[in-house]
């Protein structure tokens, strides 16, 4: 009997060392992970910071929320996912999911363009006649004919230029006083008469009445408005001579790249028929006329055309030069357009996507300009993205229905019901203001906010101050109240 007791003993003593060491062991544990834990957490750094209650914008540091009575909720990498995706990288090889990097590049904003040529009418001349008389021999028959500076273009012979002539060679002879010389000189130039035809009549004693005109400037006879033998009168014009040592290059231009335009800009022209042959011009006019069908504008180029190659209707193709900016850009097929949105797929790691709504700017043809909503270095989808936005999507609409009932009963969804404990800041005829503590099934932080009631008497027994344990679902836009139960008091 001592015997067994003894025994009994021992294995009594046996069993307590062994459940002290493993609570000595429990005890000890923590104290050996904590440097661990505590140095993960310190790690941690948030992703972005946002509005539980209104989580699509982000921002950039913490503060208070511009959407509700809160203060901003940091959301970590491990936990960023929730509006996104996760794929295998078996499926992404089976869908074919490419990426590409955000990235900043240089985009000029020079374009091409092609323009007609035309004569530049600023260098048009007009040859008139001044006296009534006749055409007794043209030099220049055809229109288009390229003249020089100085050429023989037509004889005139004006009858009315000889009585003054012969008047001036009879006060030379007669040995008038010099005044009244010079007075008749006068007269003969203010009736126009050339005075190297008046110094021949001097030379000769004979008066002149044919004269030749001659081309004020070098270029092409644009316009002739005579024959011979036909009359002339006072300002007839007899030629018209459009200069040729520069040209107009009209180009239609759309009105997007109309708009970075500016006066004075250089332009590179290259013969459209022989790209061998360029020309130096700039931009001299934009002309203020928009149209209506092709939504252009005509922008009106001066080139140098001094070697003479360049007639009217030729074309030539109008290198723009423009500044340089650097732009953040992705390819254009990344990007999906719905009509009211823009929305890129982000990689977050190997098998995490999320949709970005992006704002874009300039389209670069097979590049897009980004104004918001991606960084550089940021991963997107260029290929298979329509398949991971859609199943994004539906995640985020499934996991906002809340609890739905079983399958047999297919009619209804049942929003789920949360609880917290708060304080009634103030009593509403609709509702509550509430100043509750944190919802982890929501991922609310402590917070004061209205909760609307369903019926206006239900609760009329709360007041301003009251330690409330309540619960609230969701509904419609906002949250109404469950039930309402003062601390230690009735509901």
């Amino acid at each position: 009997m001592k015997r067994a007791t003894l025994v009994a003993a021992l294995v009594a003593g046996g069993a307590l060392l062994a459940v002290g060491g493993f609570y000595a062991g429990r005890s000890t544990q923590p104290t050996a992970s904590a440097p661990d834990a505590a140095t993960t957490s310190a790690e941690r750094k948030p992703l972005y910071w946002h509005d539980p209650m209104v989580p699509g914008p982000r921002f950039e540091r913490p503060g208070k929320s511009p959407f509700m009575d809160m203060q901003l909720v940091p959301v970590y990498a491990d936990e960023a996912s929730d509006g996104g995706v996760k794929v295998s990288s078996t499926v992404q090889q089976n869908l074919g999911v490419r990426t590409a990097v955000v990235k900043k590049t240089d985009v000029s904003s020079s374009f091409d363009a092609v323009g007609a040529v035309q004569f530049d009418e600023r260098l048009n001349v007009a040859v008139q006649t001044r006296v009534a008389g006749y055409i007794e021999r043209l030099a220049v028959r055809a229109p288009m004919e390229q003249v020089r500076k100085g050429k023989a273009l037509a004889t005139v012979f004006a009858p009315e230029w000889l009585g003054p002539q012969n008047e001036l060679l009879a006060l030379k002879h007669a040995g008038v006083a010099p005044d009244l010389i010079a007075a008749s000189r006068d007269r003969l130039r203010a009736m126009s008469i050339p005075d190297a035809l008046v110094r021949q009549s001097e030379e000769t004693g004979t008066a002149q009445a044919r004269f030749t005109l001659s081309a004020p400037a070098g270029g092409v006879v644009a316009e002739l408005g005579v024959r011979e033998g036909v009359a002339v009168s006072p300002g007839m014009t007899v030629f018209r001579i459009a200069g040729l040592e520069k040209v107009w290059a009209v180009a239609e231009v759309p009105e997007a790249q109309a708009v970075s335009l500016v006066r004075g800009q250089k332009v590179k022209a290259v013969l459209q028929a022989d790209a061998s042959q360029t020309f130096s011009g700039e931009l001299k006019e934009i002309l203020p006329q928009v149209s209506a069908n092709t939504r252009t504008l005509q922008a009106r180029f001066e080139v140098d055309n001094r070697s003479g190659k360049l007639t009217p209707g030729m074309l030539l193709r109008l290198q723009v030069a423009g500044a340089t900016t650097s732009r953040l850009v992705v390819p254009s097929e990344a990007v999906i357009r719905t009509g009211t949105r823009a929305v890129a797929i982000v990689r977050k790691n190997g098998s995490a996507f999320e949709p970005r709504e992006v704002k874009l700017g300039a389209d670069l043809g097979d590049q897009l300009e980004v104004l918001e909503g991606l960084r550089e270095g940021d991963e997107v989808v260029t290929s298979g993205q329509f398949l991971i936005d859609s199943e994004a999507r539906l995640k985020s609409v499934l996991g906002a229905m809340g609890a739905a009932q079983p399958a047999s009963e297919p009619a209804m969804a049942v929003p789920a019901v949360y609880s917290a404990e708060g304080k009634v800041e103030s009593v509403k005829a609709d509702g509550l203001t509430i100043s509750h503590s944190p919802v982890p099934e929501l991922k609310w932080p402590a917070m004061t906010m209205h909760f609307r009631r369903a019926d206006l008497k239900a609760f009329a027994d709360v007041k301003a101050g009251d330690a409330i344990h309540f619960e609230f679902k969701k509904q419609g836009d906002g949250y109404e109240l469950v039930s309402v139960q003062r601390m230690g008091g009735a509901k």
